[in-house]
């Protein structure tokens, strides 16, 4: 592992633990030139996921994209990075039994399942977004 300080390419662990329920290793690592101390994390690869778009198009899954996708439906709102990263892995492992394909409407309706647990508020905002709201009404619906 290249230490991000001096890129020097070799480094010790000093820590090891797993967190997220087993799904990811946190490792505490000190670089063995200039002693800087910094973390990594190790998650299983979903890179052979395949998201089908509505217009039929297919793209390599994105856990980034999806990350950024429900921060921004709490924004200014409370949200532990564990229980972020928890829903996130819960969702990435209800995948990975069901294939390697997955439509982004399937992604789309499972976020809205596990927001609407969770915080009504957050849950409200993804939904706008994600069913192109256009007006009143459509939340109004949403509510009900």
């Amino acid at each position: 592992m290249k230490c991000p300080k001096c890129n020097n390419m070799d480094t010790k662990v000093i820590d090891s633990r797993t967190i997220e329920n087993g799904q990811t290793i946190r490792r505490r690592r000190e670089c063995e030139f200039c002693n800087n101390r910094f973390t990594t994390f190790e998650r299983r690869g979903t890179t052979e996921l395949l998201v089908i778009k509505k217009d039929g198009t297919k793209e390599m899954y994105d856990r980034q994209k999806l990350k950024k996708a429900i921060l921004l439906s709490f924004a200014k709102r409370n949200i532990d990075k564990e229980q972020l990263e928890n829903i996130i892995n819960n969702l990435e492992s209800q995948r990975s039994n069901d294939g390697n394909e997955i439509t982004s409407l399937q992604i789309g309706e499972d976020i809205l399942r596990v927001l609407k647990e969770i915080d009504p508020v957050a849950y409200v905002r993804f939904a706008s977004v994600y069913r192109s709201f256009n007006n009143f009404d459509d939340f109004k619906k949403l509510i009900d």
